[in-house]
């Protein structure tokens, strides 16, 4: 599924304009994206956990030339399951 077509079921199920939900979601990747951003965290209970995650450098190997590498320190988003979802996909 993809966010225009997310946009359309949430906008049928809530019985809203798809510009008014379109206007929604990208609130809301806004916000989740900037406190991210800020290193903070996003918590929707029952379904999941956005938070960031801090990777430690390390070295590594080109898959190529078999050449080592140095993979710097970098910052990766994690999303956890929440209990509910992780049950319902069981």
């Amino acid at each position: 599924m993809n966010k225009t077509e997310l946009i359309a079921v949430i906008a049928e199920k809530a019985g809203l304009s798809k510009v008014d939900t379109k206007k929604t979601v990208d609130a809301f990747v806004e916000v989740v994206s900037n406190e991210l951003k800020e290193g903070g965290k996003v918590a929707l209970l029952g379904f999941g956990t956005f938070s960031v995650l801090e990777k430690a450098a390390r070295n590594g190997v080109n898959p190529k030339t078999k050449e080592p590498i140095y993979i710097p320190p970098r910052k990766a988003v994690r999303f956890k399951t929440g209990s509910e979802l992780a049950e319902l996909i069981k």
